[in-house]
């Protein structure tokens, strides 16, 4: 006997996929936090906006990595609304840091600097991680869209 419920089942996908994500996401929220809370600590009079954008990029990605892990559609549309404003913050602080690092307090655009955060130039100092992961991410997230549950 089927239940009538609100939530909804995802299909199954190629679970290899989704764990690969969520390693690298859980890597990149550690990194992102452990950066953030050391430049804080240690020089956040250097650059306040920028550091303070490291420990929003660190949240970001603790809150995907968390998203991704969770089942049903609240999460999913959290997954969704987390990877979409990671990939956006990633493309205008990635920008700013390469045509105007000014705009956020920083000297250069130096990605490896001392006042670089995990998005400056598009996540260069990751190795561009920070740019393809929410890409990857999202087209995981469309494979992986709830479907709705079959009542009766």
């Amino acid at each position: 006997m089927v239940q009538n419920t609100s939530e909804v089942a995802a299909p199954s996908q190629t679970p290899g996929v989704g764990r690969v994500l969520v390693v690298v996401y859980a890597i990149l929220a550690l990194a992102a936090a452990g950066r953030s809370v050391f430049q804080i600590i240690d020089r956040f009079g250097e650059a306040p906006v920028a550091f303070s954008l490291s420990a929003l990029s660190a949240l970001v990605y603790i809150v995907a990595t968390v998203s991704l892990v969770a089942r049903g559609a609240r999460w999913y549309r959290v997954a969704v609304v987390t990877i979409t404003f990671e990939l956006i913050g990633v493309l205008v602080i990635g920008s700013i840091t390469v045509f105007a690092p000014h705009l956020i307090g920083l000297a250069s655009n130096d990605p490896f600097g001392r006042t670089a955060t995990v998005w400056s130039s598009y996540g260069l100092g990751y190795v561009m991680i920070p740019l393809v992961l929410p890409i990857l991410g999202l087209l995981y997230l469309r494979r992986r869209r709830p479907l709705p549950t079959e009542a009766g």
